[in-house]
Parts: C-alpha cells; sequence; structure tokens
C-alpha cells in the first residue's frame, strides 16, 4: 500500500471516485454550477493532496487549495437560495 501513496494514486482514486460521483449527480438532475460548487472544492483539494504526497513544490500544493476557497463560497450562495 505504502505505493498507492508515495506515486500519488491514492489521490487519483479518490478523483475518479468524485468522477463517478459527478456523473451519477448529473443524471440526478444536478445542474452544471451546483455539481462545481459541490464538487470542485474537493477535486482542488484532493490535487493538493497529490502533490503533497508526491514531493510537488509548495506552490503547485498551494494553488489548488486557494482555487478551492471561491468554489466553496460558490457551493454556500447555491445552497442559500435553496
Amino acid at each position: 500500500m505504502t505505493w498507492l501513496f508515495e506515486s500519488g494514486h491514492a489521490a487519483d482514486v479518490i478523483l475518479a471516485v468524485l468522477a463517478l460521483e459527478a456523473l451519477w449527480l448529473r443524471r440526478g438532475g444536478w445542474s452544471w454550477m451546483e455539481m462545481l460548487g459541490l464538487l470542485g472544492p474537493a477535486a482542488l483539494i484532493v490535487l493538493a493532496l497529490r502533490g503533497a504526497l508526491t514531493g510537488a513544490p509548495w506552490p503547485v500544493i498551494a494553488l489548488p487549495l486557494l482555487l478551492s476557497l471561491p468554489l466553496h463560497l460558490l457551493d454556500l450562495k447555491t445552497r442559500e437560495k435553496g
């Protein structure tokens, strides 16, 4: 199991699960904006995790974390309307 994390493939598995969830939500009638707000932050955080696991430079880790905030705020705003 060590190789799964050292290679970053553990994050790849999580990203694949998020992609399957996106397909499932889309079939359930979710809009693209709702899905972006819900799954976007998670995907960006997992990308940052992948960078951290593989020893990427700090900007490669920090940028997705930074970008996840506006998407999270979009999700909160979308839920506020509902």
